[in-house]
């Protein structure tokens, strides 16, 4: 591993030391299509070869628009071999949000999944000046296919000049061109080089030693997602097969038959897994819905050291584990050993119940400036503390500011912001990237408290921290997303999205009735029943950070309806715009 030192270095490793028979899998029609390492290698160099053909050199760029297939990384190795830099793009961000990413970035050529993402960007190709042209990797009638740029460099394979590219291609060479989705404004082009992104992989490997060559890896979050593109780096390194699901729709069912070891994922998407798992054992009655039950109160009391659980605690756990916790394990395909989450706080609730049901939950913390790791949770006793973002690394400086704030120096840091010394100075002073988090480190592991420009001030003077009070209420099975507020007024308040499975599960029992869920969040009874929870959660929070007023919305928060950014953390902006009706209720009742 030590020759490691561009992305695609990676691909020559596993070549030599772990080729793999389904290096890349995707599921096609109800059946697995694969690639073993070799076939991998030479539809890498195929797509290099032609976009040589096609003049391309190093230093331009291409911008993609691609759901997780093993394609991705096809073109992703093809380009950064030959030094091109990867524009990725998420596939659900606006209109206006692509026509600045695609013209600030310079792409030469666009390349989309699929007819769906092909009918959704014409518009904004056609508004470009940059593209020449668009690419799909699904055959569309009369549009041009990646296998039609692999076709042209088949037919002009130049093995002598493509070495002599790799070899041009240094490790302080841009590697990837990443837009950051924000809460407000438009995005910014994040540089990152090879060394900031090969760095990361190289030292992510330590935490994850308990997976080995030809374990499985599930891949479903977005690619142009840096976590699971550092990630999708890493599990090519560990010589694990990689799997990806048919498409959004089939993700569940599609793990259950790849039965991987691990996958990435962010709280959001694990809270729904465990809001799936607990709905299924309400569903049961009896004596193994109260076994169930049972033994969900048990992992919720689980410490990862044996010496303070004690003898009994385990003896309990084996049992709840060989008639409960199997069970989960198995609705994630079998095989599960750990899961990596990341993008957003995890609450420890959660953590603390996957680990007493035998899976490795991985909190870690990063930014796509940061390539995207700085800390991160093992999975032994002494490396993991819930409610951390992970212990910090040797080799990635952490220190926290006079007012709060995480700074960050390393490998990992980007080069800057593309096109914007002044944004780059801001974000880059004195050799240290400032987060905009606020934490503090004890014992080595660093937590995160909130993020600085979202913490608010009331009319009286005192601050909020609005993300620990969003992840305490989220704990209930009542609420789905929450968005606390507050700035320049007397008192905290909240608009809430109920989790509507639950909330008519509720109202069944209790004889509540309703047509629509636009009327169900004015029942009196409804209202009643969510200020019970809001009264129980404000017992665990500050006088400050209670919450004195709520208000309840029924649309769900999607990145689509532009309340959430494409990773899924809340637009505040947006969301206050949106609802500013109902908060100017708030503040006037």
């Amino acid at each position: 591993m030590n020759n490691i030192s561009r992305t695609f270095d990676i691909l020559s490793y596993n070549e030599k030391h772990q080729p793999l028979e389904k290096a890349f899998s995707i599921m096609k029609n109800g059946e697995w299509l694969s690639y073993s390492t070799q076939e991998f290698r030479q539809q890498v160099d195929s797509f290099s070869y032609g976009l040589m053909a096609l003049g391309f050199k190093k230093g331009d760029k291409i911008a993609t628009v691609v759901n997780n297939r093993p394609e991705w990384n096809i073109i992703d190795h093809g380009m950064s071999q030959l030094g091109v830099i990867h524009v990725a793009i998420y596939p659900t961000i606006s209109e206006k949000e692509y026509l600045h990413i695609l013209s600030h970035s310079d792409s030469e050529i666009l390349i989309v999944s699929n007819k769906e993402l092909y009918e959704k960007l014409l518009p904004v190709y056609q508004k470009t000046d940059c593209l020449k042209e668009i690419y799909s990797i699904e055959e569309i009638k009369g549009v041009k296919s990646i296998k039609d740029i692999q076709k042209l460099g088949q037919e002009n394979i130049a093995t002598e000049e493509l070495e002599k590219r790799k070899k041009e291609v240094q490790e302080t060479d841009m590697l990837t061109l990443i837009y950051t989705s924000g809460t407000t404004g438009l995005s910014k082009g994040v540089m990152l080089t090879h060394k900031n992104v090969v760095s990361n992989v190289l030292l992510a490997t330590v935490f994850v030693e308990y997976l080995d060559y030809g374990n499985r890896a599930f891949s479903f979050l977005p690619m142009s997602h840096i976590l699971e593109r550092t990630g999708n780096y890493l599990w090519q390194l560990k010589g694990l097969e990689l799997y990806y699901a048919e498409s959004i729709e089939t993700v569940i069912e599609d793990m259950k038959k790849a039965k991987p070891h691990t996958f990435i994922t962010v709280p959001r998407i694990f809270e729904k897994i465990y809001d799936k798992i607990i709905s299924k054992g309400r569903e049961l009655s009896g004596i193994k819905k109260a076994l169930f039950f049972w033994a969900v109160r048990l992992g919720d009391k689980y410490d990862p050291k044996p010496e303070n659980r004690g003898a009994f605690y385990d003896f309990k756990l084996k049992i709840a584990d060989k008639l409960i916790f199997s069970k989960w394990r198995e609705a994630l395909g079998g095989s599960i050993r750990g899961v990596i989450s990341g993008g957003a706080a995890l609450q420890p609730r959660l953590a603390r119940a996957f680990w007493g049901a035998g899976i490795f939950v991985q909190e870690g913390y990063g930014l796509t400036e940061t390539s995207p790791l700085v800390s991160a949770n093992g999975f032994t006793p002494d490396t993991v503390c819930f409610g951390a973002v992970g212990k910090i690394p040797s080799s990635i400086q952490v220190k926290i500011a006079d007012d709060g704030e995480i700074l960050v120096k390393g490998d990992n840091v980007m080069q800057g912001y593309y096109k914007d010394d002044e944004k780059t100075a801001e974000a880059l002073k004195g050799g240290w990237f400032h987060t905009g988090d606020i934490g503090k480190v004890e014992n080595h592991f660093l937590f995160i408290t909130d993020r600085k420009k979202e913490i608010f001030k009331l009319s009286g003077g005192k601050y909020v921290a609005p993300q620990v009070v969003e992840n305490k209420l989220k704990e209930s099975n009542f609420i789905e997303q929450i968005m606390v507020i507050g700035e320049n007024e007397k008192f905290t308040g909240a608009l809430l999205v109920p989790d509507f499975n639950y909330l008519h599960n509720w109202c069944s029992l209790h004889n509540v009735q309703y047509r629509e869920n636009k009327t169900l969040i004015e029942n009196e009874k409804v209202l009643a029943r969510y200020q019970r929870e809001v009264d129980l959660f404000n017992k665990e929070l500050d006088h400050v950070s209670q919450i004195k007023v709520f208000r309840l919305v029924c649309e769900n928060w999607t990145p689509e309806g532009g309340e959430l950014s494409p990773t899924l953390k809340i637009k505040r902006k947006v969301v206050h715009q949106k609802y500013q009706e109902k908060i100017n209720q708030i503040y006037q009742s």
